[in-house]
């Protein structure tokens, strides 16, 4: 019989089942979410729901889109973060996107220090060249998975594919399966957020019980309105994805900290996209922002091992020097050395 799958027209035996379908396609049913007709089949559901001729099929993946430290760095190392139900220990939140190889993938993220990683949900990368999965390097037992719908540039996608990330987290195990970050992006040519469409998916996965994790904008109105909304974490980009330009508008960052942090001195605001070099980490986190997610600012690097210990240390250096202090600017210079018993006075 012929059903359409993933987009393209296939012929597949008769008297299928979705498990017995995945089992054709040589696929884990623990590494896939379904959607049949475009309503999620939850994995309980597969052995039991039948395939006709002329159904359409969604079968999705993750795909690209932390290393234990001394005791003595963790003394002096960021506080835990608590986002929504979920309590992490390292502020650096990093991509699995971009990179040459599925080993140098897994080898930064244990040189970052990451313990919350983000992926995509697609369709078209099962498998990569040599027959791999993502899943088969990246521990879900290690790292909290972190969904997102990077990609989606309507409200419908972004829902639909939030829904089957939380099915194939559940099926791993992985407490990530109750958050998703979530990107509604306006076009491809900027990747700026689609605010209205971002707000409209947010309170329907809100009410749907998931965590969200809002990429927005670093407008504060935005900002306002995406934590009255329910949002977990607002996510205001430094620049555009990709760009690495770093924290544009500092200003408005502080301003967004300033309004969600008003009554609620613990609520996450993120640093998402445009993060270049370490020392647009650090001064994500001197400007007193929570955390910082990144992904190119590695994976682009000519070398992403060395850069993602930088952006470890970066990331502790501006948590360090934010609740340190640092000192006033002054048009004039100030000795720092004492002036009195200077040879030649009286």
């Amino acid at each position: 019989m012929e059903i359409t799958l993933n987009g393209q027209k296939r012929e597949v035996p008769d008297s299928l089942t979705v498990a017995r379908l995945l089992e054709h396609l040589k696929l884990k049913a623990e590494h896939v979410a379904v959607e049949l007709n475009r309503d999620l089949v939850v994995r309980a559901r597969h052995a039991e729901t039948p395939l006709a001729p002329g159904d359409v099929l969604e079968v999705v993946t993750l795909v690209g889109g932390g290393a234990a430290v001394a005791e003595e760095e963790a003394s002096v190392g960021p506080e835990p973060l608590k986002i929504g139900s979920h309590t992490v220990h390292s502020r650096l939140f990093v991509g699995t996107g971009k990179y040459a190889t599925l080993e140098l993938m897994r080898d930064c993220l244990e040189a970052s220090g990451a313990e919350v990683v983000t992926v995509a949900v697609r369709r078209e990368r099962l498998f990569d060249r040599e027959g791999r999965n993502i899943l088969d390097f990246l521990d879900p037992k290690k790292y909290t998975i972190l969904p997102n719908t990077a990609g989606c540039f309507n409200a419908e996608e972004a829902l639909r594919t939030a829904r089957l990330g939380r099915e194939l987290l559940q099926g791993l195990g992985n407490p990530g399966a109750d958050w998703v970050k979530l990107e509604v992006l306006a076009d491809a040519r900027t990747l700026l957020p689609d605010p209205v469409a971002t707000l409209e998916s947010a309170k329907v996965l809100v009410d749907e019980g998931f965590q969200v994790l809002c990429y927005t904008s670093d407008d504060p109105i935005m900002a306002r309105k995406l934590k009255a909304a329910g949002a977990a974490s607002v996510m205001p980009a430094g620049s555009p994805i990709g760009s690495g330009q770093g924290v544009l508008n500092p200003n408005n960052i502080r301003i967004i900290l300033e309004d969600l942090k008003a009554d609620d001195p613990t609520y996450p605001v993120i640093v998402d996209a445009g993060v270049g070099t370490a020392s647009d980490v650090a001064m994500a986190m001197e400007l007193g922002c929570d955390g910082v997610l990144l992904n190119t600012g590695i994976a682009g690097a000519s070398d992403p091992l060395r850069m993602a210990r930088a952006m470890r240390l970066a990331l502790e250096a501006g948590w360090l020097a934010a609740g340190a202090g640092r000192i006033p600017r002054k048009l004039y210079a100030t000795a720092s050395s004492p002036t009195q018993g200077l040879i030649g006075c009286g």
